[in-house]
């Protein structure tokens, strides 16, 4: 049996569970094919080894024969019996359940992952690392788990049904695959409906039983707010609260200046400098400041709240901020990387106030001309913080307070953009999906964050600062190897991707050649759909045949900017990553050598997983919010789009409001549809009839089901 042995969890095993030795499986069968690869067994042979007797019991080990040859695990020899299949592969690998169904194995020895039932899993769970056995299904490559190396994360989110004397945490989400027993002696303060997080104390030995578990946190009834923000974050292993340490820490920090750390900084307190933020924003990484030096010659500074001044290394702060990796931004909420006292206070640039930052200083012209570019520390006083409102409403009025600055700042941004685009960043615009909650955080609205002139101005500026820290620590030792440095970096698309998507494209009448220049390509495409309703469909698709950004101490460029060098400097107050940019520019300033790649490098893998984390997080409030928004729906009829395809269904985007439900294929019967995922489409065996990305397509909400986050729609007519 695999167990946890932590102190404190029970190991008792069920009386009545049977031995894997006389268990009449698949799996089980199998075993003794892999455990004795020379043996040549026949059902005679299985049955004496299983010690079985029954006829019924002959009919289920000569019927499991079958299926194993035909999945080609077994060979049948000319004798009648069966041996293994010597062709078969055996490799090590880490488990991704992305449904109740389905999963797949994660191996360095193929670049594609393999698709896997959970049937398979031998109850292994998201992160476990295991021995699997690779096989061809149909000319597909199938995995199977034949041994758990070792465990990851042992505790499951769900809800608590109680029957009877029986209490069963039914998973939530979508990467537990089982329903977990609790003993009544481990059910604690929980109650029937109850969301909370449960360790899994014991697993069985034979197909069929469940795990076992105990409840560790109770967040509260299911359907609750605040219950169900806890359950999104504790199901991804993510911390809600800071340790009492951490915010001892915080509070222990002086925010006074000392006029000695004032004489070692350039000062920036008599230009003119502002914030332009969300209006509900509290934490302000970032400012600019402005003044004219000469006849169209401007001096404008990025201003980064200087963080690693007040979070030293080895402290509880720092620790809490790396494991955290970055702030999390929740429908109703932000769970910030650091403490309050810092996030909203003593770090961020908040008005009227003098504050300690970190900067890069930009000589430049009217027409985006650079000249100079001066990084170091400076303390700055922010005159005025702006909602990005406030700025647009200066930008279209040409009116107001520090109107004149602003559409300096605006028309210079122009010119950057238009630069930025020339040499090869793309212009895809991802939308921003937000709601109007009221006071139980019940949402009331949603709909789609318009970018406007004022976000884009304050992104070009701080896009060119990153820029330019990436290419300062690049450039300061022209030998190899280079200096270590933290860089954002998101490598060219897959060509075959590339070419699928172009395909796909040519059914909407656009031909665009994805060989050459991809990103001048991608534009036009992007030009060409605007306003089209195949335009968030292929610009989607687009978006996901590129490779994954990622934090590496490789240069590898970023191709979705057309940059050789970026790096992540201007928001330390929300990502750790910003944090290890500024120590280590500071170090380089002072002339110190190299820091250690491979500490660098190690930090940079888990501050991509933990951002990975994050956005799936901030993915599932949404749609846990899209679902309950479309709760008073059902029943109602709205025109859609379909946005994706999968095996079971269709993805359908509703009219206006951003929300996706699916049509699923069993719910359709004009004809008998299956899935053509290749082509992104489904069709009908009779009919012909093909449904393709970006179709129109009439549908009424069926059901909504808040615990798994899903919309079922049925097709009209």
């Amino acid at each position: 049996m695999t167990q946890n042995k932590k102190k404190g969890i029970s190991n008792k095993k069920s009386p009545r569970k049977r031995t894997v030795l006389n268990t009449i499986s698949e799996s089980n069968i199998f075993v003794l094919f892999l455990n004795s690869k020379e043996s040549h067994y026949t059902p005679k042979s299985i049955m004496r080894k299983l010690r079985l007797t029954s006829a019924r019991d002959r009919a289920r080990v000569i019927e499991i024969l079958h299926r194993l040859n035909k999945l080609n695990k077994i060979v049948k020899t000319k004798e009648g019996g069966y041996v293994i299949n010597n062709q078969l592969e055996i490799i090590e690998g880490t488990i991704d359940v992305v449904s109740r169904n389905k999963a797949f194995l994660i191996s360095e020895k193929y670049e594609d992952d393999i698709a896997m039932d959970t049937r398979d899993l031998k109850f292994a769970l998201t992160g476990d690392k295991v021995q699997a056995l690779i096989f061809n299904n149909s000319g597909k490559k199938q995995a199977e788990v034949i041994n758990i190396v070792n465990r990851g994360k042992l505790t499951i989110v769900g809800k608590i049904i109680h029957k009877k004397s029986t209490f069963f945490l039914i998973p939530e989400g979508r990467k537990a695959y089982f329903d977990v027993f609790i003993p009544s002696h481990f059910i604690g303060e929980a109650k029937h409906n109850d969301k909370v997080l449960a360790e899994i104390t014991a697993f069985p030995e034979k197909e069929g039983a469940n795990p076992e578990g105990r409840i560790i946190e109770v967040f509260g009834q299911a359907g609750d707010n605040e219950a169900e923000m806890h359950s999104i974050m504790a199901e991804l292993d993510l911390p809600m609260n800071f340790p009492r340490s951490v915010l001892r820490e915080a509070e222990q920090i002086d925010e006074i200046i000392p006029k000695e750390e004032i004489a070692k900084r350039r000062d920036f307190r008599k230009i003119p400098t502002f914030t332009i933020d969300p209006l509900d924003a509290k934490d302000f990484d970032d400012a600019v400041s402005i003044q004219k030096l000469e006849q169209n010659i401007w001096e404008i500074g990025v201003h980064i709240a200087d963080v690693t001044h007040y979070v030293k290394p080895e402290t509880a702060l720092e620790q809490e901020a790396f494991q955290r990796g970055t702030s999390i931004y929740l429908v109703d909420r932000v769970v910030p990387m650091l403490p309050e006292r810092l996030s909203n206070g003593v770090c961020s640039l908040r008005p009227n106030e003098e504050k300690l930052t970190f900067s890069c200083v930009f000589k430049i012209d009217e027409n985006a001309k650079l000249y100079d570019v001066w990084i170091g520390k400076t303390i700055i006083y922010s005159d005025q913080r702006f909602a990005y409102e406030d700025a647009q409403e200066r930008i279209e009025t040409k009116k107001g307070s520090f109107a004149d600055e602003i559409n300096v700042l605006n028309n210079i941004a122009l010119k950057l953009r238009k630069e930025r685009f020339a040499n090869g960043s793309i212009s895809f615009e991802t939308e921003e999906v937000k709601f109007n909650l009221d006071e139980k955080g019940k949402p009331i609205n949603v709909f789609v964050k318009e970018r406007k002139e004022a976000h884009k101005l304050i992104e070009d500026f701080m896009l060119l600062a990153n820029k330019k820290v990436a290419e300062f620590v690049f450039n300061r030792k022209k030998e190899t190897p280079k200096d270590t440095m933290v860089y954002r970096v998101h490598e060219p698309p897959n060509q075959d991707k590339l070419d699928q998507f172009s395909t796909f494209a040519k059914r909407f009448g656009y031909t665009i050649d994805l060989h050459n220049n991809v990103s001048k390509e991608l534009n036009k495409l992007s030009e060409q759909t605007e306003g089209k309703i195949e335009h968030d469909v292929l610009q989607q698709l687009a978006i996901r045949s590129m490779s994954k950004a990622k934090y590496t101490t490789e240069s590898l460029g970023h191709f979705g900017l057309g940059f050789k060098h970026y790096s992540h400097f201007t928001s330390p107050i929300r990502r750790y990553p910003d944090m290890m940019a500024h120590r280590l520019i500071e170090h380089y300033l002072k002339n110190k050598p190299s820091a250690n790649a491979k500490d660098y490098e190690e930090k940079c893998k888990h501050a991509s997983e933990m951002e990975r984390r994050a956005t799936n997080a901030e993915r599932m409030s949404i749609k846990y919010k899209q679902v309950e928004y479309m709760q008073q729906f059902e029943g109602e009829q709205f025109d859609g789009f379909v946005t994706g395809v999968s095996e079971y269904g269709m993805y359908i985007e509703i009219g206006t409001m951003k929300c996706e439900g699916m049509v699923r294929l069993a719910d359709m019967n004009d004809d008998y549809y299956y899935a053509d995922t290749d082509n992104y489409q489904i069709v009908g065996r009779k009919t012909g009839r093909k449904i393709v990305l970006g179709e129109k397509i009439k549908v009424k909400v069926k059901r909504t089901d808040l615990e798994r986050r899903t919309i079922d729609l049925t097709m009209i007519g």
